[in-house]
């Protein structure tokens, strides 16, 4: 893809940009227990979050023995109906659940209508292809890059013609459904969003998704975006969201804030999303190789609140609708609410 054509696709997103760009904080799974991210979920709504989202994983990015970070593997979905019943008006949903193989794309659809029948309005999904640290351990093959969009666009297809009220007969290489439906009627058919690092990925999300989840970097966004709107076009369909989303550590310094979120150093090594990297110990030693000046360029760590809005500006500036803030920072999350609630948000909504 050109870089004419990835400038014209943040201006088209600019252009459809609305005056109230939303902000979802994401939650890690990987790092806090159950309980805990409940209490960080009530504390992002109380700091005025428009949404909360989590990860989806089995596995951390880190080996949490021999002294490192300690790590969890709640279940988002579970975990999802007790931050509906501890909220009262956010968003919900993953961000993102994989459809490669850990999860059917029949029960994904009837997890995200349930959770739709409970919070009216506020339930979504982010889906995107995975990574081997949580379907390997699951029994999976790890494949190609190839085969893992293949297999998220055939369960894609299922889980949107599901909760189109269709009743569903599939034949595809990799996922089958027969005579599927959902018997449960929701008065709003709830959104889901595509993860996309790549064109091919956000293409198929042009195609079937109601909008393109990318991480907020330079120079990976303005091509999925670009691509996520000729994917839509060439479906003849009406683009949705563009979602772009980022880490983010908080502390009392900057040091602080850097030495409570380095264990996700790994989320920045591009094989961990496309090889058969699924031993933590593995994924972390591949992260200790990103140095810190390069993780705190694609990441929010800082204690400097006009830190954070200013590099929240330069994503809302590449058209995005929407803004994901993950909270990496292990040693006091709270520090994020309590900033954002008190500096960032406002002045951002300023």
């Amino acid at each position: 893809m050109g870089l004419l054509e990835s400038v014209r696709g943040v201006m088209w997103a600019r252009r459809r940009q609305p005056d109230d760009v939303a902000y979802l904080a994401a939650l890690a799974h990987e790092r806090f227990t159950p309980r805990e991210l409940v209490v960080q979920a009530v504390a992002a709504e109380g700091a005025g979050f428009d949404g909360v989202c989590c990860s989806d994983h089995l596995a951390p990015w880190w080996e949490p023995e021999d002294g490192g970070p300690p790590a969890a593997c709640g279940n988002s979905w579970v975990w999802l109906g007790a931050v509906g019943m501890a909220t009262s008006q956010v968003a919900l949903g993953t961000s993102v659940t994989a459809l490669v193989h850990r999860y059917n794309p029949v029960v994904v659809a009837q997890q995200l209508a349930t959770l739709e029948d409970l919070f009216p309005g506020r339930a979504f999904l982010g889906v995107g292809t995975g990574e081997a640290m949580n379907e390997v351990p699951a029994g999976m093959r790890w494949p190609s890059t190839g085969e893992q969009l293949a297999r998220t666009e055939e369960a894609l297809t299922i889980v949107t013609r599901l909760l189109d009220g269709e009743t569903v007969d599939f034949e595809g290489r990799y996922f089958r459904a027969e005579g599927a439906r959902l018997f449960l009627t929701t008065e709003r058919r709830p959104p889901v969003y595509m993860s996309a690092f790549h064109a091919g990925a956000a293409e198929v999300a042009g195609r079937l998704a109601d909008g393109v989840i990318c991480l907020g970097d330079p120079k990976i966004a303005p091509g999925v975006i670009a691509a996520y709107r000729r994917g839509a076009e060439a479906a003849g369909r009406e683009p949705g969201e563009i979602i772009l989303q980022t880490l983010a550590s908080f502390g009392e310094s900057d040091e602080r804030a850097l030495a409570a979120s380095r264990e996700w150093k790994g989320t920045l090594v591009d094989a961990t999303y496309t090889d058969d990297l699924h031993d933590p110990a593995e994924i972390g030693a591949a992260g200790e190789d990103v140095s810190d000046a390069t993780f705190t360029s694609k990441a929010i760590i800082s204690a400097d609140p006009d830190v954070h809005v200013k590099k929240l500006k330069l994503l809302r500036e590449m058209g995005a609708t929407a803004i994901v803030v993950m909270n990496v920072a292990g040693e006091d999350p709270d520090w994020l609410y309590r900033a954002y609630g008190a500096r960032v948000l406002p002045e951002l909504r300023g």
